[in-house]
């Protein structure tokens, strides 16, 4: 019986490129998922109507509150309701105009400002992070895409192996055992298992996939596999030791500039500003006020003087210590609270990037041993086992037991490809940097 010939060689090496798989294939590669993922993203449209909204409070909050008007009859005579019969008697229009507290309008305006500057900082936050969800789905479906293709590939070799072991089972002259061919018929269908589990796996992260890029989660992931770039700094090469500690500056001041921090401060900025308006209050409220009175003609037909009145009216916060004090107060403490939560921010990207790049640097290791000795290993001892077995001087089950650890071996071999790409698509997101820093 010949030994079967493999099409696929599996390559994994962190400076060796993997080998065209389903390159002709039609399907949903990894670009494309990205782009439908974030081109439909209606978190992001949501995010863009929002930054129009808070731009356009930002010139309502500066503007001045309309002007009040006052239409009135003062001092009618009960008697009589005639409008020339009292000297007193008028008919007014007033306008009156409130002036914010102090420096109020323009404090408003730029905190509406600053939590508008939010939004395109949350919009990069977010497609950096769809683009990472987006690609740990695809590897995994990838993942149980190119298994099961391993397995098919596989299963013929197993197919003629039963048909050797019948064939020589049924001849007198064979070497064959019925033990042997019950071995490899179970083998068969333990595969079959495989290949069911597989394919729900697949299934379930083309379903998980969907919610990203809709019906098209059903195309077949295009191969090859990815090979994603890490971010530019050479915080993950060899010119920089993987064992260098994350809390050195140069690493914060790398994740200062990411687009989720960046956010942070502009939320920091906008509650700074709060703290000012909050002060305000410890100034008056301005209003000025402008009546003109209509008088009739007295009783004896003698014209009256029409009148006017001018004013200015403003409050006098002086009882501060329950009403102003504790507005600063509160505001101070929210203000604070914001800072808190950009320290706790960076301290999670922080250890999520730390646990990322050891994740990565034993998935280098492991990907260096399978292909340098294990995968060689792993065929070189299948391929005797088979020939001594062909040759009678080998056990048939040995030489079931050494193609089933092959293919193990493959399949573990591109376990690990793909989640070391998994693990790269995660450390670009915890990387990513707003492209020019605002103010």
């Amino acid at each position: 019986m010949r030994v079967l010939t493999h099409a696929l060689i599996i390559v994994l090496g962190a400076t060796m490129p993997w080998m065209t798989i389903n390159a002709e294939t039609a399907g949903l590669t990894l670009d494309k998922a990205i782009r439908i993922a974030v081109t439909t993203d209606p978190w992001l449209t949501g995010s863009r109507h929002q930054e129009t909204a808070l731009a356009d409070e930002a010139v309502s909050a500066a503007t001045l509150p309309d002007p009040r008007v006052s239409v009135m009859a003062a001092n009618l005579p009960t008697d009589s309701f005639d409008l020339g019969q009292e000297a007193m008697t008028q008919l007014t229009v007033g306008v009156t105009q409130m002036f914010p507290r102090g420096d109020s309008r323009a404090l408003a305006r730029q905190q509406k400002q600053q939590s508008s500057l939010q939004q395109p900082l949350l919009r990069m936050d977010r497609e950096a992070k769809v683009a990472a969800t987006v690609s740990q789905l695809w590897l995994e479906a990838f993942k149980a895409e190119e298994s099961i293709r391993l397995i098919e590939n596989d299963r013929a070799l197993f197919e003629q192996l039963v048909d050797a072991a019948e064939a020589s089972y049924a001849t007198a002259l064979g070497r064959s055992r019925q033990q042997d061919v019950i071995r490899a018929q179970l083998e068969l269908t333990r595969l079959d298992d495989r290949l069911t589990a597989l394919n729900q796996q697949k299934e379930s992260a083309q379903q998980q996939l969907s919610e990203w890029v809709g019906e098209f989660a059903d195309s077949t992931p295009a191969g090859p596999l990815p090979m994603l770039e890490l971010p530019a700094p050479a915080l993950l090469t060899d010119n920089r030791p993987l064992s260098q500690p994350l809390s050195q500056q140069p690493w914060y001041e790398w994740l200062r500039l990411h687009p989720a921090v960046q956010a942070e401060d502009r939320r920091i900025d906008s509650m700074a500003t709060g703290v000012e308006l909050a002060r305000q209050k410890y100034k008056p409220e301005w209003g000025v006020t402008a009546q003109y009175g209509y008088r009739a003609d007295d009783p004896l037909g003698r014209e009256r003087a029409n009148l006017f009145s001018v004013g200015v009216s403003f409050d006098l916060p002086l009882f501060t210590s329950n009403r102003q004090d504790r507005d600063v107060s509160a505001a101070v403490a929210r203000a604070e609270a914001v800072k808190t939560d950009k320290l706790l921010l960076v301290r999670q990207l922080m250890a999520k990037l730390e646990m990322a790049r050891a994740q990565l640097k034993r998935l280098d290791q492991r990907q260096t041993l399978y292909q340098r000795q294990l995968l060689p290993q792993m065929s070189e001892q299948a391929e005797a086992a088979l020939g001594a077995y062909n040759n009678d001087d080998g056990d048939f089950a040995e030489a079931v037991r050494s193609r089933i650890a092959e293919l193990n071996a493959k399949i573990d071999a591109l376990a690990i490809a793909v989640d070391r790409q998994k693990t790269i698509a995660q450390i670009r997101y915890l990387l990513a940097q707003v492209p020019t820093v605002n103010g």
